[in-house]
């Protein structure tokens, strides 16, 4: 308070400027104990001489009373000399009062020089002999010229002191360093000091919590004999006192401190070492996590190429149907997990090549042939494979129906061909015309006559069932050889069929001559009947052919076709009349003349019932065709309903993705607030997007319904479910790049110390020279822009940023390359040069260091990560087990197989 201040004048001893603040904030609770306690007073008075005296032999010389000896001030000037290395005025020889205050004040002011500023001290107290005053001023000096500078993880004075403590005695049992009066008590934190960094000298185990005398006792004298740090206090005042004295213990500790300097550089070399191989080790881990997704990724485009660029023909339309539900299995299930890992391959290696900028390290360089061009290299030769498949098994389902179609109309054809030559064979062969009579040898050339017409008749089946024959051989038909054996002996029996009806024509002919005429009524009869009969079984033939349309207009010409047949019918019916009225004539005039009809008509086995039987199955065939015809029209209804289904998500699903994709451009350009927000709006989007899911699952239902039904045009929409596949998988992809751009930027940000706003600045000006909105620039406008920033640009200097920001020689330049540049210059990066150095402190100044000093510097898994990559040194000076630690570093910043 201000009170106590004004009554103890002592309490504003001085006022430190600079490091030393934090020291004089604790100063006042310090001298108000200092006042209460005189036990404390005199461990000052002992540590401060001590410790001054380690200082003064230097110069040969010490002080027996501190309040006494310094109030020349010539040895107070000369104990200045000795710690700063710097001389002082010369100093007044006089022995009158006004020369030594003469003397204390340029020791006062050399002080304040440092940046000590004194508050309420002059040279009159010190001349007079102040024992406080003096000591205040002495522990000003330990603080500025011992402790001041001490700085462990960015702490400095007594917090880097205590930290320092802690850290060196954090593994020995019974030792726990709070503070710098009752952690020290029992003597076992100084030994544990010593025994770190010089094990030799204490036999730590052998020491006994209870026995505090004996254990600062054996710290003091072993700190004397070999560490030459001079005995500051005696093991009874420390013991004997509720509460050491904080000042004198913190002085004792400070030697210490500097004594073991050199480790503590060590240690700092350590921590630098440390730093670099963890970022090392987390670069190398992604370097393989990217080699190992890569390689897998690469594994499955080449085992899913061979597979999708496989062209064997399946037998049949079920077999190549399995093949398209596999090929859609692939593209729902298989593949789109693939997609994402592409995506995340190249989130990672652009993350990779950033934390590499961002730690001076060169950029990564994939193994051969798995660099992100290769791995899209793969994947667009992937996609054209798998595009050529789809169209390949869609053409073959469209082949093998056309097959399938034209083999069974193949089989029935011949099978009717077949029917009606059955026994054709053995009818032309007999010998029937040598025995009978006149009229039965005219009515044998009739019939014969009309077997020839009825055999011309079905040359057109034979020539009809030879053209699908062939057809089916042109289409790779799998069963062609049974096919064309069965056709050949179509035509080898229509061969022989011919000749045998030449050659009994022949002989009826011969014949002829010798019989008398033959009934025309019945020869009309045979004549009329004939081709009505070849029509009839044209007219059930067609009506029972098999048919396959793809569209409206094709079934629609098919009933066109069948409505003009049947237009037909009423002639065909007057033509059946009047041939069955010639057999009724015959059956009149016979019963007129009562004549006796001796059986069947002689010149054709086509009866009057036979054609009324046709007739009915006929006219029976003509509604079932309507049906099968009007099924199909409806079928083709459905179809166009699926079409105009799928056309119309189609259209919402493509402008869906084609305003996001617009939208997304945008929100990469003219983004606003922090990077955080950025992201998470980003974020958000690309939740949103994701939602819309659901309508691309719609549409692929759509889709397998269009291929199941085997629709294979679509007049209402330009789009196809490939290419809105591909359109959605780039929306994907765009948004996680963007994603992984700003998350970059805020890598950046934190690691090169990049303000919002300079990012808000880069951002405002780089959009602004960025004409196309593209995301990237010619280097025309980036020189511009760099021009804008205050850069004064030659073109040798222009070269050579633009060898950093783009070294493929693309002629663009990227947001990111731009912010990587901006901030390059001025970021503090380790260099090889750095941990080299730090490497030979740990060596002890050594050009090789050992596994061994390795494991005793360096956290463990440090240490092992270095040794398992250390060369062995070979210089003149190896010793066994040596390791070449400079190589090692320079391998970390240059070329290497890590």
């Amino acid at each position: 308070s201000t009170a106590v201040m004004e009554a103890f004048p002592v309490l504003k001893y001085f006022h430190l400027t600079g490091g030393a603040q934090t020291y004089m904030e604790q100063e006042n609770d310090w001298d108000r104990d200092l006042l209460l306690d005189p036990a404390w007073e005199k461990q000052q008075r002992k540590t401060f001489t001590a410790w001054c005296n380690s200082h003064l032999r230097k110069a040969g010389t010490q002080i027996e009373n501190i309040e006494e000896d310094f109030r020349d001030g010539l040895k107070l000037m000369l104990l200045l000399e000795v710690i700063s290395g710097e001389r002082l005025p010369k100093p007044e020889r006089g022995k009158m009062r006004v020369h030594k205050i003469n003397n204390v004040n340029k020791a006062l002011d050399f002080i304040a020089s440092k940046g000590v500023k004194l508050v309420s001290i002059g040279a009159e107290e010190i001349v007079d002999g102040n024992a406080k005053m003096t000591l205040g001023m002495i522990w000003t000096i330990i603080l500025r010229f011992a402790i001041q500078d001490i700085s462990v993880e960015e702490t400095s004075a007594k917090e880097g002191l205590l930290l320092w403590c802690q850290r060196k005695t954090a593994p020995y049992k019974n030792v726990n360093v709070q503070n710098f009066h009752i952690s020290w008590k029992d003597g076992l934190a100084f030994n544990a000091l010593i025994h770190r960094h010089r094990p030799d000298l204490i036999d730590y185990d052998s020491l006994r919590k209870d026995d505090p005398v004996t254990n600062l006792n054996n710290a003091f004298e072993v700190a004397e004999k070999h560490l030459d740090i001079p005995k500051m206090l005696d093991a009874e005042d420390i013991v004997n006192t509720a509460r050491p004295d904080e000042k004198a213990i913190m002085t004792y500790v400070s030697s210490f401190y500097h004594a073991f300097s050199g480790a503590q550089k060590a240690e700092t070399a350590a921590n630098r070492i440390c730093k670099v191989l963890a970022v090392n080790q987390e670069n190398e881990q992604m370097m393989e996590d990217y080699e190992k997704l890569a390689s897998d990724l690469l594994e499955w485009i080449r085992r899913t190429i061979p597979w999708l660029e496989n062209r064997t023909q399946e037998k049949t339309v079920n077999d190549m149907q399995a093949k398209q539900e596999d090929f859609r299995d692939y593209r729902c299930v298989h593949k789109p997990p693939k997609v994402q890992e592409k995506c995340q391959l190249e989130i990672s290696f652009n993350t990779l090549q950033t934390k590499l900028r961002l730690s001076n390290r060169p950029a990564f360089m994939p193994s051969e042939g798995r660099m992100v061009s290769d791995i899209n290299g793969a994947w667009h030769t992937l996609e054209g494979a798998e595009k050529g498949y789809e169209e390949w098994i869609l053409s073959e389902i469209r082949r093998l129906e056309r097959l399938e179609h034209l083999a069974e109309k193949f089989h029935q054809k011949a099978a009717i061909h077949e029917s009606w030559t059955d026994g054709k064979e053995t009818m032309l062969t007999q010998k029937d015309y040598e025995t009978s009579t006149l009229s039965e040898v005219k009515a044998l050339l009739r019939k014969h006559e009309a077997f020839e017409s009825d055999l011309a008749a079905h040359q057109d089946r034979v020539e009809q069932i030879a053209a699908i024959a062939q057809e089916l051989n042109e289409l790779d038909y799998y069963d062609s050889a049974s096919v064309n054996t069965r056709c050949q002996k179509i035509c080898d029996q229509w061969d022989v069929l011919g000749a045998l009806t030449q050659s009994r024509k022949e002989s009826l002919e011969r014949t002829e001559k010798q019989l008398e005429s033959i009934d025309e009524l019945y020869l009309e009869y045979a004549k009329r009947a004939a081709p009505f009969n070849n029509w009839m079984e044209g007219a059930m033939e067609d009506l029972q052919d098999m048919f396959i349309v793809h569209n409206i207009e094709e079934i629609q010409g098919l009933i066109t076709a069948h409505e003009q047949f049947k237009s037909t019918l009423s002639e065909a019916n007057k033509e059946r009349e009047a041939i069955q009225s010639i057999q009724a004539e015959v059956q009149k005039i016979a019963q007129s003349n009562g004549i006796k009809l001796s059986g069947a008509n002689p010149y054709t086995t086509i009866t009057p019932e036979s054609i009324d039987n046709k007739w009915e199955k006929a006219m029976a065939m003509v509604p079932l065709r309507d049906n099968a015809l009007q099924e199909e029209l409806n079928r083709q209804n459905s179809n166009d309903t699926l079409r105009a289904k799928f056309a119309t998500q189609a259209n919402t699903v493509g402008a869906y993705i084609q305003d996001k994709m617009e939208e997304i451009g945008r929100i990469s350009i003219e983004m606003n607030g922090t990077l955080e927000d950025q992201l998470t709006s980003l974020k958000e989007y690309q939740k949103n997007i994701m939602s819309y899911m659901p309508e691309i699952n719609k549409l692929e239902s759509f889709h397998q319904l269009i291929q199941e039904a085997l629709i294979f045009d679509n007049q209402y929409t330009s789009y196809t479910m490939e290419h809105l596949r591909v359109g959605w998988e780039q929306l994907l992809t765009t948004i996680a790049r963007t994603i992984n751009e700003v998350e970059n930027q805020i890598l950046t940000r934190d690691a090169k110390g990049i303000s919002q706003e300079q990012l808000y600045e880069y951002r405002a000006s780089f959009n602004h020279f960025d004409k196309k909105r593209s995301g990237q620039m010619v280097s025309d406008d980036f020189r511009a822009l760099l021009i804008s920033t205050g850069n004064s640009l030659g073109d040798g200097e222009f070269s050579r940023i633009m060898g950093i920001v783009d070294p493929n020689g693309s002629g663009a330049v990227t947001f990111q390359a731009f912010i990587d540049f901006m901030s390059t210059e001025t970021t503090d990066t380790d260099t090889a040069d750095q941990v080299i150095a730090s490497f030979k402190i740990l060596a002890a100044d050594k050009n090789y260091i050992t596994a061994e000093e390795l494991r005793r510097e360096l956290p463990p898994d440090q240490a092992e990560y270095c040794i398992a990559r250390m060369a062995p040194y070979t210089g003149h000076d190896a010793v066994p087990g040596a390791l070449d630690y400079m190589s090692f570093s320079t391998a970390l910043y240059g070329e290497s197989d890590l």
